[in-house]
């Protein structure tokens, strides 16, 4: 089997910077490599063209194109033409394409398209309360219904995605994975009482009802130490620096204890992972966050919010907490909690690792994976 994914980001030194969809994909095409599938990358919107082949994998860099005219509609047709012609080329058998912008409407391709939902811009638009263009609804809505098949990384997506959409065809459920032998929970940090949030700097993250939470949390406990980790994103509904908003929200005393670090690199996020206490991610709009899973591999407390996704992913009370971002009195008590019980630490961390060792691990979410792949084969030479 080969299975080519098309996406607009990859964690590689060669591609723009990649997010979440990007670690997962990674994930699963090490995992698929491991079991023996050909994988094939195709990562649009780059600064160059490049083709060449690194651990097993077949890059294909395809750069952002400029038109006259119907940029959206030709360039579709130009990375149309270029998957038809290394499908035949190298065999592929299925492509894997999500459902952000709808990148394959207009594309008539010659295998088997599968869509992921990992988040449409409707999707998170409606989570947001924004409008969304239109043009964005039209080619989501046309790459949706024109999939051969349709996956989603929790229920919670898929419901809300198939009700923007009035889908009708079946949506499986298989969620982001993690290579959880990648985290260590190493030597967790005795010397201070310090907690990290790592991620977007952005509203729709819960990141400006933090500044409030950290403010009562100061309150109780004037020692502790906030960091935000992350790069910053102009607010979608003021136009300032959201890291500015959060700023000007936050007590004198708060100020004092907080702290901004940039992006860095993966082993730098995990060595921050390392030195806190506790991570806090309250997030509004996720499909299923990397974020979560990866401080619970690291066997952190965890204080997360309750949206939508929240149950796929954690137990509360057993994996960590999760809260109404907006109750903010609630969410920074259960920070205090856990900052006055390290035993409860350690029995909730390790409750978040066993979690995602059995629901979320590489290996175990490949085998998901592959098996779906070979229905949609199996379906698509009937």
């Amino acid at each position: 089997m080969h299975i080519a994914y098309l996406t607009p980001e990859y964690p590689h030194p060669q591609s723009n910077s990649s997010g979440g969809l990007g670690t997962s994909i990674s994930n699963m095409a090490n995992a698929l490599i491991e079991k023996g599938v050909k994988v094939s990358l195709v990562i649009y919107g780059q600064e160059t063209d490049s083709a060449f082949r690194e651990n097993g994998i077949e890059f294909h860099l395809i750069r952002q194109r400029k038109y006259k005219f119907g940029g959206w509609f030709f360039y579709r047709k130009y990375i149309q033409n270029y998957l038809n012609r290394i499908s035949s080329e190298n065999q592929i058998d299925l492509i894997e394409a999500p459902d952000w912008t709808g990148i394959t409407a207009f594309m008539v391709l010659n295998v088997p398209v599968v869509i992921r939902m990992n988040g449409s811009d409707a999707y998170f638009c409606k989570l947001d309360s924004r409008k969304q263009k239109w043009k964005n609804r039209l080619f989501e809505g046309l790459a949706l219904k024109n999939a051969d098949a349709l996956v989603s990384v929790s229920k919670f997506t898929a419901e809300i995605t198939r009700e923007i959409f009035d889908l009708k065809k079946r949506i499986i459920i298989i969620p982001n994975s993690i290579e959880v032998g990648k985290f260590n929970s190493g030597n967790m940090s005795k010397t201070n009482n310090q907690v990290l949030y790592f991620g977007t700097i952005i509203r729709k993250k819960g990141v400006l009802e933090l500044a409030e939470i950290f403010n009562k949390v100061t309150e109780q406990r004037p020692d502790t130490k906030f960091i935000l980790l992350g790069k910053d994103n102009i607010d979608v509904f003021e136009g300032k620096s959201t890291l500015e908003l959060f700023r000007e929200r936050l007590t004198a005393d708060a100020t004092r204890n907080f702290s901004h670090i940039q992006e860095v690199s993966y082993s730098e996020v995990i060595h921050y992972l390392h030195s806190c206490r506790l991570v806090v991610l309250p997030s509004f709009a996720e499909a299923l966050p990397m974020t979560w899973l990866e401080a619970m591999a690291m066997e952190k407390a965890l204080v997360t919010s309750d949206v939508g996704w929240a149950p796929e992913v954690m137990e509360n009370g057993v994996t960590g907490y999760t809260v109404n971002p907006k109750d903010h009195d609630s969410f920074a008590e259960k920070i205090v909690n856990f900052l006055d019980n390290p035993e409860l630490r350690k029995l909730m961390g390790r409750a978040a690792r066993k979690k995602v060792e059995q629901d979320f691990a590489t290996e175990v979410v490949a085998q998901q994976n592959l098996e779906f792949y070979k229905q949609v084969l199996k379906r698509s030479t009937k």
